[in-house]
């Protein structure tokens, strides 16, 4: 089941973790400048720059540097 990750956008875990998976970003800065995904509310950074860490982990398991 999906659980909403930034209650400022209601952004689920799902959502999230598609568009990480499919944009390459490597910090929660770059995540708020490519999307309207964050405004800066700071309640989420840590759910969310754990989600960044995890997806740049999928991407190099993906491209086989890991």
């Amino acid at each position: 089941m999906a659980e909403v990750v930034c209650l400022c956008n209601e952004v689920l875990d799902v959502e999230l973790r598609e568009y990480l998976d499919t944009h390459p970003v490597d910090s929660i800065e770059e995540l708020r400048e490519q999307a309207s995904i964050c405004n800066k509310c700071m309640q989420c950074q840590d759910l969310v720059e754990g989600e960044i860490y995890l997806a740049r982990v999928r991407r190099q398991r993906a491209a086989g540097q890991f």
